[in-house]
């Protein structure tokens, strides 16, 4: 078993999951297959539902933001386009027509919960200036106060950097992971198509591995391409290294799948879904 895998017994790994409940501000980020049907479609009833999840939260008094992709895709959709452009200018066009579509369905499904959304669009130049980190998490913090849901996104319209290189990996982790960091959140989960991090068995199957105590190299080494020995598996690396970064600033980190019925309310009930990486303690 590799040595940053927990060993502890089930109770100990237990403790840590039940401490996710007492959280206050948590970043949920929603992968862009987790939000798409299987035609390229905005899938309009699983984003229900993770509204209704994240209503739910709100109204127990947790601050959330959300991290959204899917903005190149509803545009895809909108201009008819049946497979994803490879061109950057294409690919700014289909940012630009979709992210209203896609804000536009968050905030007709927040109005049903008596809810109000807010949209922020980001570049990771906003995160360079310490004028620009300052007001940034001055407008988190009175949206949230206020009871507001933060729909935060990649500017991919105008930051053709994101478009070029991170659209191959079809994520915001990054982006997550720099919003719960300069907003100073206690909980980041990212929702995606898997039920989290793998390792594996024999018989050429893999299992879930619900707990990283530390993410170290025998960790990263799970998500490497086959040929480096490992498992390739899409996004996870960058998952990884996005929680990495989080954890080593004091911020729990969980990756479950999104598509399971209420993933988010498990992780925060304590239950044992998708894979924990603790904070590491300052």
């Amino acid at each position: 078993m590799p040595t940053g895998m927990h060993k502890a017994q089930d109770s100990s790994r237990a403790r840590f999951r039940e401490a996710l409940a007492e959280s206050r501000r948590i970043v949920v980020k929603i992968g862009s297959k987790v939000l798409v049907g299987a035609g390229g479609r905005p899938d309009r009833r699983r984003m229900a539902h993770l509204v209704a999840q994240t209503a739910q939260l709100v109204r127990k008094g947790y601050e959330v933001v959300l991290v959204s992709s899917g903005a190149i895709a509803s545009g895809m959709e909108a201009l008819g386009m049946r497979t994803r452009p490879s061109s950057v200018p294409d690919l700014q066009a289909c940012a630009a027509v979709g992210q209203g579509k896609l804000v536009s369905i968050y905030h007709n499904l927040f109005d049903k919960e008596k809810i109000a959304a807010a949209q922020l669009l980001l570049t990771h130049d906003d995160f360079e200036r310490k004028l620009s980190v300052a007001n940034l998490r001055r407008t988190m913090d009175h949206l949230l106060r206020a009871g507001v849901v933060p729909i935060v996104n990649e500017n991919d319209a105008v930051a053709d950097e994101e478009v070029k290189a991170y659209m191959s990996l079809g994520d915001n982790d990054h982006l997550a992971s720099l919003v719960a960091r300069q907003t100073r959140s206690d909980l980041l989960v990212m929702l995606s198509t898997v039920d989290g991090l793998r390792r594996p068995v024999s018989g050429g199957r893999t299992v879930r591995i619900p707990y990283v105590a530390v993410i170290d190299r025998s960790v990263t080494a799970l998500v490497r391409p086959a040929d480096a020995g490992g498992l390739s598996k899409g996004g996870m690396d960058s998952k990884l290294n996005a929680a990495k970064a989080c954890v080593q600033a004091g911020c729990n980190v969980v990756i479950a799948d999104g598509r399971h019925k209420d993933a988010l309310l498990k992780v925060l009930r304590g239950e044992d879904e998708g894979t924990l990486f603790p904070a590491i303690p300052e």
